[in-house]
C-alpha cells in the first residue's frame, strides 16, 4: 500500500501506544523492545527504524529526576536507614525506567517516520 493509503497518524501517541506510525493499526513492537520487522496491518518495513540510545537517555535523564527527587524527599522527611532506601527506591527505579523505555522507543521511531529521518549521507 502506498503511504498515501493512510490517514497522517499523530506520532507521539502512535509511538506512546506501539502502534504502526504509518497506519495506527499494527503493532510496533514483537517483543518488550524488538522491532517488528514490519507492521502486520499495512506491511510497513520498518527496517527504517533506528532509534538507538535516544530512548535510554531520555529515560535516565526523566526516571533519574523522579527517583533521585522522590529519594531526597524521603530522607529528609523521615531520615529512614539505609536498607529502606533500597527497598523502596531500588523497585521504583526499576519500575519507573522499564515502564519509559518502551513507550518512548516507540515515539522516536514514530517521530522518524513522521519527519522522513535516515542517515546523513555527503553528496559529492
Amino acid at each position: 500500500m502506498a503511504h498515501e493509503d493512510h490517514a497522517p497518524q499523530s506520532p507521539v501517541p502512535t509511538g506512546l501506544a506501539g502502534r504502526c506510525p504509518r497506519c495506527g493499526q499494527g503493532r510496533m513492537f514483537s517483543g518488550f523492545l524488538t522491532v517488528a520487522p514490519k507492521c502486520n496491518a499495512c506491511g510497513l518495513d520498518f527496517s527504517f527504524a533506528d532509534s538507538a540510545d535516544g530512548p535510554a537517555v531520555f529515560v535516565m535523564l526523566i526516571g533519574g529526576f523522579i527517583v533521585c527527587g522522590f529519594a531526597l524527599w524521603l530522607e529528609l522527611a523521615y531520615e529512614p536507614p539505609f536498607w529502606v532506601h533500597l527497598v523502596v527506591s531500588l523497585p521504583l527505579a526499576l519500575v519507573v525506567c522499564l515502564g519509559m523505555l518502551r513507550p518512548l522507543k516507540g515515539v522516536l521511531i514514530a517521530l522518524q517516520y513522521h519527519h522522513k529521518a535516515e542517515e546523513g549521507r555527503l553528496e559529492k
